[in-house]
């Protein structure tokens, strides 16, 4: 596996303007690739009508093909359905079509989620429970949602073990939005450890996550958090739109850090490997960047 740092220059925060596009041009730029070559957009913490952040992430999203994971928190302050029409839709609701969500802790302000499952409907997975998977060329997706019981022996986690099962994929990435590792300011999640323990012993490869508003990268670790060839690679990426937040100390295996930048991370999975790069809205390209292979 190669990889490289952050290239230099990102000390300072730019803001891009978007370029409005309309739904037809989104939407005719979105079409799929090739099955065995696909390409996915992730970020999450994205719609807020303080910010004008997003806006600039979903003109990045209009000029690249793709599935779009939308990592939680996607309306801010509560997630209600005054806060997705008016402060996620008019950005990245033009990609709605092509959007496989997850909910975060602010979409459950409201204890069932119900702005959140009203908005994306089926595209949320079964109501109430917001888990659900698919297959995009040779890879398993899965996404689960941190909100509600992850814990041993829990519905979810239950679930999760059987699909994982009923799909031996070579190649799987799983999503959700608390991160089970972060150096930024909310730090890990112990809650989530379940579930990395589970994809683990299923040879997954990465995992994507949101809740911190940064961008980090680490390398592969086990569910204890040490260095592992066999564990997970993961990503936090809370750069879709909201304020950006700082670091505290590196944890170990944390390889690339930046709070400078909203932008989306784009994976290319293939058959039997996958490459990595953070696209940021007015920073330098390439930014992060690296390549892994399947286990």
């Amino acid at each position: 596996m190669t990889g490289s740092s952050l290239a230099r220059g990102m000390g300072c925060a730019l803001l891009l303007a978007a370029v409005r596009a309309t739904p037809d041009d989104a939407q005719r730029r979105a079409q799929p690739l090739p099955a065995r070559d696909v390409v996915v957009l992730a970020a999450g913490d994205i719609g807020d009508c303080n910010f004008t952040d997003d806006r600039a992430t979903a003109a990045l999203l209009d000029s690249l093909p793709g599935e779009v994971l939308a990592l939680g928190d996607e309306a801010y302050p509560h997630g209600s359905a005054y806060d997705f029409s008016h402060c996620y839709d008019p950005a990245w609701g033009r990609h709605r079509a092509r959007t496989h969500p997850t909910p975060g802790n602010h979409e459950y302000t409201d204890p069932s989620a119900r702005g959140y499952f009203d908005y994306f409907g089926a595209a949320a997975g079964p109501r109430g429970k917001g888990w659900y998977s698919f297959d995009l060329g040779a890879w398993h997706v899965v996404a689960l949602n941190s909100e509600v019981d992850v814990s041993a022996g829990s519905e979810q986690e239950r679930w999760l073990r059987d699909d994982l099962r009923a799909h031996p994929a070579r190649c799987v990435l799983a999503f959700w939005h608390r991160a089970r590792f972060s150096s930024g300011r909310h730090g890990s999640s112990a809650v989530v450890a379940p579930l990395w323990r589970d994809l683990q012993a299923a040879g997954a490869e990465l995992v994507v996550q949101g809740h911190d508003h940064d961008y980090e990268r680490f390398d592969p670790l086990d569910a204890a958090g040490r260095p592992d060839r066999n564990g997970l690679r993961s990503f936090v990426v809370g750069t879709g739109g909201a304020q950006r937040h700082g670091f505290g100390a590196p944890l170990p295996g944390s390889v690339v850090r930046s709070r400078d930048y909203a932008g989306v991370l784009k994976l290319t999975l293939r058959e039997r490997s996958y490459a990595w790069e953070f696209v940021p809205v007015g920073g330098p390209r390439p930014a992060d960047h690296g390549e892994g292979t399947c286990r």
